[in-house]
């Protein structure tokens, strides 16, 4: 049996002293290492695979939990704490986490991963029995983002992704395509020919398209993509910054309640009322949708039911990988405001 590589092991490794890979270990502040010295360091942690002896924290913290029911949570960034959307996810894993008697043991960012020391602490079966992924698509911009997630594969042998899809991994989100298709055709059905799009450029988009295009209305992209973006002052400057030579359309999906939100605040400022000027439809359906002026008509997405669900896929071992991999598709529902 291999034995364990210790902080003497990577002391040797980058051709430093012991009590200097200690001090870039423990993050302490009150010795200064130079960041030529922090990076070999750092380097022969990832190379030998280093990871911190748990045994004797687990003692004098008094953690007698098995690695096998407690469960890992990564996000994209910090900003997902401020979305509603992404509070409802987490209250879902937390909830069925408790009700499974698993321990969500740890809430990382993912750039807090690229840190070995970090990485090869939390990411091993001897820490965790499964990890969930939510949102961190939104982080893989590089190659070396991908790496990460293929370490993790690597690592773990349960894996699912919240909210968006990568190859190889159980997922579970809602249908983004489906969900803004009903939301399109229910504009239709109210009698508005003349709909445009702001929102995030996905599979929404194609939703919007395919039910244009099968009541034989404009489904050109160009004429009915607004702008795209994800967020209130988003959704806000998609009104706001309108070309004053033209029309906005007369009815408008928005990718999300809080491009909605947005979008009524720049419709109020050029005084155009909803519904009677332009009406707004959205997706997602978190608490203050109910609250707007007027209330949001908007598709409602599962939210807390896709983090009880990836807790599940992880306690019932359905969270496979590659061939076996389970991806999950949860419905939306439409549910009737005034603002349409």
């Amino acid at each position: 049996m291999k034995s364990a590589v210790t902080q003497n092991d990577v002391a040797k490794e980058a051709g430093v002293t012991r009590s200097m890979v200690s001090y870039v270990i423990s993050g302490n502040s009150d010795r200064s290492v130079a960041q030529e010295t922090r990076k070999r360091i750092l380097d022969a942690i990832e190379r030998l695979g280093y990871r911190p002896n748990k045994a004797a924290q687990a003692l004098q913290q008094g953690d007698v939990g098995f690695a096998a029911n407690k469960i890992g949570v990564v996000l994209c960034t910090s900003e997902t704490f401020l979305r509603p959307y992404y509070a409802e996810i987490l209250s879902g894993i937390h909830l069925e986490a408790h009700e499974q008697n698993f321990q969500v043991s740890f809430i990382r960012f993912f750039h807090e991963l690229k840190n070995p020391v970090l990485f090869n602490s939390l990411i091993h079966e001897e820490e965790i029995g499964g990890l969930i992924l939510v949102a961190t698509d939104q982080c893989l911009k590089t190659d070396e983002d991908k790496k990460i997630i293929a370490k993790i594969k690597e690592r773990l042998s349960k894996i699912v992704c919240v909210e968006f899809q990568y190859e190889g991994l159980s997922s579970v989100m809602f249908d983004r395509q489906a969900t803004a298709q009903r939301a399109t055709e229910y504009l239709i059905q109210k009698g508005f020919s003349e709909i445009g799009y702001i929102g995030e450029d996905d599979d929404r988009v194609h939703g919007v398209q395919l039910a244009l295009s099968e009541k034989n209305l404009d489904a050109k992209r160009d004429n009915f993509f607004i702008a795209e973006t994800f967020d209130m002052s988003g959704g806000f400057n998609a009104i706001d910054s309108f070309p004053a030579d033209k029309k906005i359309p007369r009815a408008i999906v928005c990718g999300s309640d809080e491009v909605a939100i947005g979008v009524l605040r720049g419709l109020s400022k050029k005084n155009i009322s909803v519904p009677n000027d332009v009406a707004i439809i959205s997706i997602d359906n978190i608490e203050i949708s109910e609250y707007t002026c007027p209330p949001l008509t908007t598709m409602n997405v599962q939210k807390k039911a896709m983090g009880e669900q990836a807790v599940k896929m992880i306690v019932s071992g359905t969270a496979g990988k590659d061939e076996c991999a389970l991806k999950i598709m949860l419905p939306s529902s439409l549910i009737v405001r005034e603002s349409c």
